[in-house]
């Protein structure tokens, strides 16, 4: 098993993820109401974004599989935070789907994105709200 990622603390409440075997960089940085600048993703964005991120790629891979036209496909992610402990409580995924899906294709590419690897791995208690807005 190789490592996927090294993180460093770059002081500041901000870090440097590195992608061991692509060589990519992600950066972080504390949000304002944490104490931070505000100025990057906060690893609890990240983990937000994840989620959307995983839904497309599934639904991608999906489509290539099924020959599902999939071009102008976007989502908004908006992530919704609790105390007592500080945490994530809800995900909002808005999907943006500007294809021309039939009725069985859009419940296979539903399907797929709320079933996605990320979906499946985030603690239960984290609300989890997807909407397809589908532009016809």
């Amino acid at each position: 098993m190789s490592i996927t990622s090294r993180i460093r603390y770059d002081g500041s409440l901000r870090t440097t993820a590195i992608h061991l075997p692509s060589n990519n960089q992600i950066s972080t940085d504390a949000p304002k109401d944490n104490h931070g600048n505000g100025a990057l993703f906060s690893p609890t964005d990240l983990a937000a974004t994840s989620l959307g991120s995983c839904m497309l790629t599934v639904m991608g891979i999906a489509a290539r599989d099924r020959d599902i036209p999939f071009e102008h496909i976007e989502c908004s992610i908006t992530k919704i935070m609790a105390s007592g402990p500080r945490r994530i409580s809800e995900i909002h995924v808005r999907m943006e789907v500007d294809q021309q899906w039939t009725t069985d294709q859009k419940e296979i590419m539903e399907r797929v994105a709320v079933t996605c690897p990320v979906a499946n791995s985030l603690n239960p208690s984290i609300k989890q709200n997807v909407t397809f807005n589908y532009s016809e």
